[in-house]
């Protein structure tokens, strides 16, 4: 018997060590907001197989489950991860590729950018965007004549912040074969004195863009993959990218599938015969971190860029209303076509004449209260008339609050006081259906969810201006903001059930702040820092 002792002591070490899980990570001692219907807040959750599978108290949970990782919060806050309702996130990669305009001041500011920029990139095109005349101290639009000069013979565009205008060169002109005194329905080539100014607006770009060099496919991947990095960093988990050709969707199917991009995407498809001729013949493609179901149309252009149709003249351009980008029996040719389906459909509408066409067009189709989730992108401007049109039949208002923000500078100047009452009007939007999704539209806006946040609430930007917020009776509770960057954006996309709170069954999707931006001082807001993120339960990033 004395034999035997040493063998099962061994034994009893060996099963001591060998514990057996039944969770792959524990969270726990954390003040978990889980965004679910009662809005309740938890101390743990446990995830297995990239999903919650438990959430209570951090005692309970810690005697039930034996896991493989265990986060201790230390009592630091955890939201669902954010949700990005609206985005541009394959363009947002392609601009951190080229020469970046975002903080310039002046004309001459972006020239030299440029000048500093072709000396470390000496061949090809110049292709750089970011650039806000609202922002300079002279706010016309700048014409090509320095620019031609610094680059006489290598082609140059530069997109406006809002990708609606360009200023091109005379050697870019050239290749797209563009003349003066030229014309496009939806679109402006600014001609003065016969001469072109190289300002190019809405449909008039495409005329240019389509003559620039197919991008090379590590440029693709690495545009994707430094986009990714970017919003992981800011606690982003789930994009929505409204506008992409279906070329791009096998692209960023293979990149997920070899394990290099791990973001969720839900992609919306750009207005295109060929991608309504892929789509309705796959079908809506969906897997766990890609969903493929609908399209996007543009019914205007911008604000910004005086491209944004009103249905009535712009305060400070006489006799101008702007134009639709498409003839209206083109929308509603779309919008009969998809109700035929289960597809859905998404429009940016910035003006009060395009949001009108468009509201009726859906209108005519959908018929009352449905559930198809149609989406009206911006909803920048409504006539007071038309607002409740919205819950009427059910369509979704898709906003970006830093938008107004950004635009309460120049925005009364534009269109007048009394119009711009009925401008970013989010709670009003709100009140139509009971929930609205919020995003930034970047690389237009900033990426970060927390500026999105602040604007919401604050109606504020990032100086604190105006003290008492931009038109505040429009501003957004705490919880209905923090729904709108979870929940209720997951919801714009049918994905509900799937994501958007910490739930049991939904991915274990989630972020940890420095800060609780449910308690902290509204000034406070725009400085809160991810301290972590991660996606189906795998860490994707952690603050250095």
């Amino acid at each position: 018997m004395k034999k035997l002792w040493p063998l099962l002591l061994l034994f009893a070490i060996a099963c001591k060590q060998k514990k057996a899980y039944n969770a792959d990570l524990l969270v726990k001692n954390a003040l978990i907001y889980t965004v679910d219907s009662n809005f309740t807040t938890a101390q743990a959750f446990v995830v297995s197989n990239g999903k919650i599978i438990a959430v209570g108290d951090s005692a309970d949970l810690d005697k039930k489950y034996t896991a493989k990782e265990v986060i201790d919060a230390g009592g630091y806050p955890v939201y669902p991860g954010f949700i990005d309702a609206h985005t541009h996130f394959y363009n947002y990669g392609q601009t951190l590729q080229q020469a970046n305009l975002d903080n310039t001041n002046s004309w001459q500011d972006v020239l030299d950018t440029l000048s500093s920029y072709a000396r470390r990139n000496t061949d090809g095109w110049i292709i750089g965007s970011g650039w806000d005349q609202n922002k300079w101290k002279v706010k016309e639009f700048p014409n090509k004549a320095k620019l031609d000069s610094l680059f006489p013979v290598r082609p140059v565009i530069l997109h406006r912040v809002d990708e609606h205008a360009v200023i091109a060169n005379q050697a870019a002109l050239n290749i797209a074969g563009i003349k003066p005194g030229q014309t496009i329905i939806g679109g402006t080539i600014e001609t003065v004195n016969g001469k072109l100014t190289g300002l190019l607006v809405d449909n008039a770009v495409g005329i240019v863009t389509r003559k620039i060099p197919p991008t090379d496919d590590t440029v693709v991947q690495n545009s994707l993959l430094d986009a990714q990095r970017n919003c992981f960093a800011v606690g982003l988990t789930t994009i929505d990218d409204c506008g992409l050709p279906y070329t791009m969707v096998n692209v960023i199917r293979e990149l997920q599938n070899k394990g290099d991009l791990k973001m969720r995407m839900y992609v919306l498809l750009l207005d295109k015969q060929e991608n309504y001729d892929y789509l309705f013949k796959h079908g809506i493609i969906k897997t766990t971190r890609l969903d493929v179901r609908g399209f996007k149309m543009f019914a205007d252009g911008s604000l910004g860029s005086r491209g944004a149709c009103m249905l009535q003249p712009y305060s400070d351009k006489k006799g101008w209303k702007g134009f639709l980008l498409s003839d209206p029996k083109h929308f509603q040719q779309i919008a009969e076509k998809l109700i035929k389906s289960n597809f859905q459909l998404a429009t940016h509408a910035i003006g009060d004449s395009a949001n009108r066409v468009m509201l009726k067009a859906y209108a005519s189709v959908l018929k009352g209260k449905n559930d198809r989730r149609w989406r009206i992108e911006h909803a920048q401007i409504i006539a007071p008339g038309d607002m409740g049109l919205f819950g009427q039949y059910s369509i979704i208002p898709s906003v970006q609050p830093t938008h107004a923000t950004s635009d309460m500078y120049w925005a009364g100047t534009r269109i007048g006081k009394k119009r711009l009452k009925g401008a970013y009007a989010y709670k009003q939007l709100l009140d139509q259906n009971g929930w609205l999704p919020l995003g930034t539209d970047f690389p237009v806006e900033d990426i970060n969810p927390m500026y999105t946040f602040y604007a919401a609430v604050e109606r504020k930007d990032l100086k604190g201006f105006p003290p008492n917020g931009f038109q505040p009776e429009n501003a957004l509770s705490r919880m209905q903001a923090l729904r709108g960057m979870t929940i209720w954006a997951a919801k714009a996309n049918f994905e509900e059930k799937e994501k958007g709170s910490i739930e049991v069954d939904k991915y274990a999707d989630f972020v940890i702040l420095d800060k609780d931006i449910m308690k902290i001082d509204g000034a406070q807001l725009p400085k809160v820092k991810v301290l972590k993120t991660y996606v189906n339960g795998e860490k994707v990033y952690e603050k250095k």
